[in-house]
């Protein structure tokens, strides 16, 4: 069944944006990422949450049973106490693909040595694809850079909805085949 728009959910995970303290600027950047770069219909929806596995866990999980095709999650990903969205993707994947945090750190460390710290990666619950991503906007940009020639055929591949991208800001890359 084909369905008009591909859903994304862009997750901002810190304590004070959820506070209203700081301007989430995480989420927004996300969201004119993928606007800028995906050209087929798309619906976006953002959310911010504090920091801490349970709450992501738990709103990650909302995500996946709501059918949204497409998660970015920004923050949280770090070595701080309370950085543990990695550990609350892991809780609700089935599975984890490793190469998207390789990458993202691999692209990230050619502008910031602190790259090194970062904790960035992807996982598969259903058919539902999550990317963990830092806050800063300019991060954003550079891990999914690295990494989104990859999703339009990952969702593919999970059954997920179909995305084309703007070769202008993305070459997609799918086998011949497909």
């Amino acid at each position: 069944m084909l369905r008009d728009a591909v859903r994304i959910a862009i997750l901002t995970v810190s304590d004070r944006a959820s506070r209203g303290e700081y301007v989430d600027q995480g989420g927004p950047s996300a969201e004119a990422w993928v606007r800028r770069t995906i050209s087929s219909p798309i619906e976006v929806s953002r959310r911010i949450v504090p920091d801490g596995r349970e709450v992501v866990a738990s709103t990650l999980l909302s995500f996946a049973e709501d059918g949204v095709d497409l998660v970015l999650i920004t923050g949280g990903t770090g070595p701080a106490p309370r950085d543990r969205t990695p550990e609350a993707l892991a809780d609700i994947i089935d599975f984890d693909l490793p190469g998207f945090g390789e990458e993202m750190r691999r692209a990230s460390m050619r502008e910031v040595p602190t790259a090194i710290l970062s904790r960035q990666g992807a996982g598969v619950r259903g058919k539902t694809l999550f990317i963990t991503l830092p806050g800063k906007p300019a991060a954003i940009a550079t891990c999914l850079g690295a990494v989104f020639a990859a999703v339009p055929y990952c969702l593919d591949l999970i059954g997920a909805g179909r995305i084309e991208t703007d070769p202008a800001c993305c070459q997609a890359f799918r086998p011949a085949n497909v």
